[in-house]
């Protein structure tokens, strides 16, 4: 990580015939080099020695830091490079830093790792020593990522050697990994990055490493076995993907789309050639037409098959990673800027057709199959000339096709074959399937001329045909131990304190209105007739603040409750949540808990066990927030004002008490904001790429009720009176709206809130209200930029979800399309009678300032924990655009 700049020349690949005197610079670089090296052993020895404990340690440091810095860098690759998206990079440095940490964190790699007495076996695992690793351009940051850290856990040291075009964002991300190790008691040279890479340097460090992770053409893997030390390299991919008569054609089509698209095709497992039925053809073929690719004309085709390859017979790095429109454009053509995929009908599978070549970019051959024999010798056609090895891809209805995939995977040469699987995310593991491996470095075996046949990982660096189907992951509804209901039920729950759980100290948490307007008096009422002890914290802000909730921790830790009881809306339940986790672990660090995670069931950040000291009681106040049902809490920096939305299923509540009582003289704009916001839960959950029947039911009774009551209980407001029947309603839809985003979870909608929260102090219903059309719109598209990504969630519906919810509401509507316009309208209308304003910027006059923090709060809204679970992915230029639309008052779709 210290090298210092030098020039490179390059040497003739002709053999001297006779001994060369080294040239000064030739001299630098071997000098320059030998000081790498031995750095690099020294860091090694020591860290051999580490314990199984020191290196745990290390390794979650270390892969916390990538985490954190997966923007950034994932930004600094595109500008680099010049090549792929960089929200999809920042999936992949997501997937390199938490996926890694996930299958890893538990794995033994110290000492005895296995032992059975009983037969006498006993395994010892000893790291290989430095590893040298060298980097493609086309994955600059998560490969470095992936690679540094499975060399942590394995107490190896790694000297990186970047590719030339992208030295400057590899070595940043190893540095980032260093910084992060080194702190955390890591040895200060185990990772070394060269800053100024060369031909001869590479070769040396090929020459003189233990073993070589090598990524990138196949040049260079060929020189990393040819090196004579160990090798773990990867052979080129040249994916076929079958599309049998009995597969699910929309599934089918939005998978390869969701895997051609994604970084513009420069994961090497994307497919490159797609083989369709005859049965099947045009309907594939509209299919892929109406989800917005091109299929080429023959003057185009032509133009292509020039572009695609150099003189040389490689792909042509001109085109690598780039987008249609700019493929277009270098071969001669134009397409629409929206097009998602070049593709080429062609019917040679030789070498002499371009098309039938690794394109490594979203350009696609099709082909037409008589039947299932004609489709799989094309594949095995394809493969043999190109992908040797690598990855091969089938959709078709498993369930009466047995036969057809035995024979699939009996004659494919490649290391992994993909059903009903988008292959650039199933290649690399653990996302489609979970017993695949994660991977960045994806083995092919002796077909591809490698060293091994599985997806590389740790247990490579201590001294298999793989059939991949594809599954959905496990699902679960989850709710508090109890939830009362009904009006008057707050005195009869509250006698569980005592009776059921026999708790003797409650520490109640709420704002200071509604302290000092009596709201927490039949709370307090009720236990001390329990002779039960109380304490009460009133400091609750609107947004509250961590600053708040460390005040208030270190009040319960004075007090030290046995039970916790918030009372309040969202502010003062969030707050009471996060207090009671720092009361009961003082040792958590909060922004571990803040941390990002695509999977809750992966997080690289795991949730201490609550409850051990206190039990947690919600009751709330107004209609709307859902807390009181929910794992969720949300949270501000009061240094940096960035809100954190925190989600674990250890914050949820024990008991919720929804007594309309205390909701019943809510003012006109805490009923509208709250209400609107229940209407913003509901809609996202069940539009969720995470919702199931459990949540639907949920989701669309809370939804029938609030468009009936809220108006209702707005009006009372303003009029200063009570509407007991509709308080009541509208606290059982809140309630209800809660239970199902707790499981379904939210969206982009939310993301987008959070921030207009955070940077203009917008209340967060309100907020939710302002982008609830423009979110509408967005996931509707049935022709996405980019779908979601969870297994369940197959094709782009979303469009149908929110025609189900306008039946539900009786909206009327001819079709889909119709249906979703009077969703909108119905929406509208119920935001005007309830006094919500059109556009954001009638709560932001200043137009200036919130141009100015546009791009950042842009950057936080894709960064925020709800965009996950969007059926539509979003992109940053779209983020902008709703809220450019939000803003201005422009209700049309992005």
């Amino acid at each position: 990580m210290k090298t210092k700049p030098t020039k490179v020349k390059t040497a003739s690949a002709a053999k001297p015939a006779a001994p060369v005197k080294p040239t000064p610079d030739a001299e630098a670089e071997a000098k320059e080099f030998a000081e790498i090296l031995a750095k690099s052993r020294a860091a090694q020895k020591k860290y051999s020695t580490y314990t199984q404990e020191q290196v745990d340690k290390i390794f979650r440091a270390a892969a916390l830091a990538a985490n954190n810095m997966r923007i950034p860098l994932a930004k600094d690759a595109v500008a680099e490079t010049g090549m792929g998206v960089v929200e999809d990079k920042v999936i992949k440095n997501h997937y390199a830093a938490e996926y890694i940490f996930n299958t890893y964190k538990n794995m033994k790699t110290c000492g005895v790792i296995e032992e059975d007495q009983s037969f006498g076996i006993r395994k010892i695992a000893e790291p290989v020593g430095v590893v040298g690793a060298v980097i493609p351009t086309t994955n600059p940051t998560s490969t470095a990522i992936f690679k540094a850290l499975i060399c942590l856990k394995t107490r190896n040291s790694i000297i990186i050697s970047p590719h030339p075009r992208a030295k400057k964002c590899t070595f940043d991300a190893a540095k980032v990994i260093l910084d992060a190790a080194v702190k955390a008691g890591a040895p200060e040279d185990i990772i070394i990055c060269m800053e100024s890479p060369s031909i001869a340097k590479t070769q040396m460090l090929m020459k003189e490493s233990d073993c070589i992770l090598a990524t990138g053409g196949p040049g260079m893997v060929k020189a990393a076995y040819s090196s004579g030390k160990p090798a773990l390299g990867v052979g080129p991919g040249n994916t076929p993907a079958i599309f049998d008569s009995s597969c699910d054609v929309k599934l089918a089509v939005s998978s390869v789309i969701h895997s051609k698209t994604f970084d513009n095709g420069m994961i090497c497992a994307s497919e490159q050639s797609v083989i369709v039925d005859d049965k099947i053809y045009d309907e594939v073929k509209k299919e892929f037409a109406y989800r917005g690719c091109h299929f080429l004309k023959p003057a185009e085709m032509e133009k292509m098959r020039k572009v695609i390859l150099t003189e040389a017979g490689s792909v042509n790095p001109k085109i690598v990673g780039q987008k249609p429109v700019a493929i277009a454009k270098i071969a001669g053509f134009d397409v629409p800027a929206s097009t998602k995929i070049l593709i080429g009908e062609v019917k040679s599978v030789e070498l002499t057709e371009p098309f039938a070549h690794e394109k490594l970019s979203p350009v696609l051959a099709m082909y037409r199959s008589t039947d299932f024999a004609d489709a799989v010798n094309k594949a095995e056609k394809l493969v043999a000339d190109g992908g040797y090895g690598h990855t091969a891809s089938i959709y078709l209805y498993k369930r009466d096709n047995e036969e057809k995939l035995a024979e699939f995977q009996a004659r494919m040469k490649t290391c992994r074959i993909l059903v009903n699987t988008p292959s650039s995310q199933g290649g690399i593991g653990d996302i489609y399937n979970f017993r695949l491996t994660p991977s960045l470095t994806l083995g092919c075996g002796s077909w591809g001329v490698n060293s091994v046949s599985e997806n590389v990982g740790a247990k490579h660096l201590l001294n298999i045909k793989t059939v991949a189907i594809r599954r959905e992951n496990m699902l679960w509804f989850r709710a508090p131990e109890k939830v009362y209901i009904k009006k008057g039920c707050l005195p009869v729950a509250l006698r569980e304190v005592s009776e059921v759980w026999g708790r003797k100290r409650a520490f109640i948490v709420t704002d200071y209105f509604l302290y000092a307007n009596g709201y927490t008096k039949p709370v307090e009422k009720s236990l001390e007739e329990q002779g039960i002890a109380c304490a009460t914290f009133s400091n609750v802000a609107p947004d509250p603040t961590i600053a708040c909730a460390l005040d208030g921790a270190r009040l319960m830790e004075e007090f030290k409750p046995d039970c916790v009881i918030a009372v309040g809306g969202g502010s003062a339940m969030d707050a009471a949540k996060i207090m009671w986790v720092l009361y009961e672990h003082p040792e958590c660090d909060f922004l571990d808990m803040a941390m990002r995670f695509m999977d809750i069931r992966k997080r690289a950040y795991t949730f201490p066990k609550m409850g051990e000291k206190a039990k947690f009681i919600a009751i709330p106040t107004s209609a709307g927030t859902g807390s009181e049902v929910t794992p969720f809490a949300v949270i501000t920096d009061q240094d940096t004002g960035v809100k954190y939305p925190l989600a674990d299923y250890e914050l949820m509540p024990n008991m919720a008490i929804v007594d309309a009582d205390m909701q019943m003289m809510a003012p006109p704009g805490l009923t509208s904001a709250s209400g609107i916001d229940a209407v913003s839960h509901a809609l996202e959950a069940y539009a969720s790429v995470m919702a199931t029947e459990f949540t639907d039911g949920l989701a669309l009774q809370s939804l029938k009720i609030t468009f009936e009551y809220l108006p209702k209980c707005y009006a009372a407001a303003v009029a200063k009176k009570a509407d007991f029947y509709a308080r009541e309603r509208m606290a059982h839809s809140a309630t209800m709206a809660g239970m199902a985003f707790a499981n379904a979870f939210l969206g982009v909608m939310h993301s987008m809130a959070h921030k207009l929260g955070a940077f203009h102090h917008i209340p967060h219903g309100i907020a939710n209200a302002l982008m609830m059309v423009q979110v509408l719109r967005f996931n509707a598209s049935e022709k996405p930029t980019k779908m979601g990504t969870f297994p369940q969630y197959d094709h782009p519906h979303t469009l149908h979800r929110y025609a189900e919810i306008a039946d539900v509401l009786k909206l009327g509507g001819k079709n889909d399309s119709e249906k979703l316009e009077n969703l909108i309208k119905a929406i509208k209308a119920l935001q005007k009678n309830i006094g919500i304003k059109p556009t954001i910027r009638d709560y932001v006059p200043d137009e200036k300032d919130f141009l100015a923090r546009l791009d950042e709060m842009v950057d936080q809204a894709f960064d925020d924990q709800c965009t996950g679970a969007n059926p539509r992915y979003p992109l940053l230029s779209e983020i902008k655009q709703m809220y450019l639309n939000a803003y201005y008052g422009k209700d049309e779709a992005v």
